[in-house]
């Protein structure tokens, strides 16, 4: 397994080799090489040209991922909990999220505007629904000897829930903000796309009226790292929580 990265390595080389050799036999407008992006990106970010695209995509992913994330979770724990309101509001959100946010966005961005909010809605309905699953079944799996035990101590319903059923849970949850962190950086590009003049999203539309390809990937590159590292973060508090939890048992 420890392998597994070097062979990794070794595979993304390879790619950008034969990019680099795909690239020099077509036009830049086409394919541009990696170097060209490479030095597209270096020159963009030295002289500050992505600094407020980037803070204006961070700061909409950062907080549709608050509000999402936050609604998801207590909605979750509610649902959990509470097996009138699971049944109750469940085939709505599952009918809700059954419809395209793309086809949504048009309607976000007439409602809130052009501004930021439309894009931070339009994030946190993404993000929503893969935290707001998670938590509902994790806190539906817990251990029913230690919900028995937990009940003979005298525990309450929310001591038991808090003590119990969100840490034993915690995993399962944070699984689902595993994919909500990347879902959140897709929902605030969709929503530049339609109605934007700044961020990343709304640079790549720019880039296609400007002809500028190895712009527009540059841009694609920035994307991706920024949702690498926030997958990487929860995936690394993912790890230490299980840990700790697998500790305490």
């Amino acid at each position: 397994m420890k392998k597994m990265p070097i062979y990794s390595f070794l595979l993304l080389l390879l790619l950008l080799a034969v990019w680099e050799g795909a690239a020099a036999t077509l036009s830049e407008l086409v394919l541009p090489a990696p170097s060209v992006i490479l030095k597209t990106l270096i020159e963009g970010l030295s002289s500050g040209y992505f600094t407020q695209h980037i803070y204006r995509t961070v700061t909409e992913v950062s907080l549709g991922l608050l509000f999402g994330g936050l609604l998801g979770f207590i909605t979750g724990i509610l649902m959990g909990e509470i097996t009138f309101l699971r049944k109750l509001l469940f085939p709505y959100i599952v009918a809700s999220q059954a419809v395209p946010k793309l086809a949504l966005a048009p309607l976000f961005i007439l409602w809130f505007g052009f501004g930021m909010t439309s894009k931070v809605v339009i994030t946190a309905l993404v993000c929503f629904f893969p935290l707001l699953e998670s938590t509902v079944t994790a806190i539906q799996s817990s251990d029913k000897q230690k919900q028995e035990l937990f009940k003979m101590m005298g525990a309450t319903r929310l001591q038991t829930l808090i003590h119990l059923k969100i840490p034993a849970g915690m995993p399962g949850i944070l699984a689902g903000l595993r994919v909500s962190v990347v879902l959140a950086v897709v929902g605030a590009v969709v929503g530049e796309f339609i109605g934007g003049s700044e961020g990343l999203g709304a640079l790549i539309i720019a880039t296609q009226a400007m002809m500028d390809t190895p712009l527009m990937f540059a841009a694609l590159l920035l994307l991706t790292i920024f949702g690498m590292i926030l997958y990487l973060i929860v995936s690394w508090f993912e790890k230490k929580w299980s840990k700790r939890y697998q500790k305490e048992i």
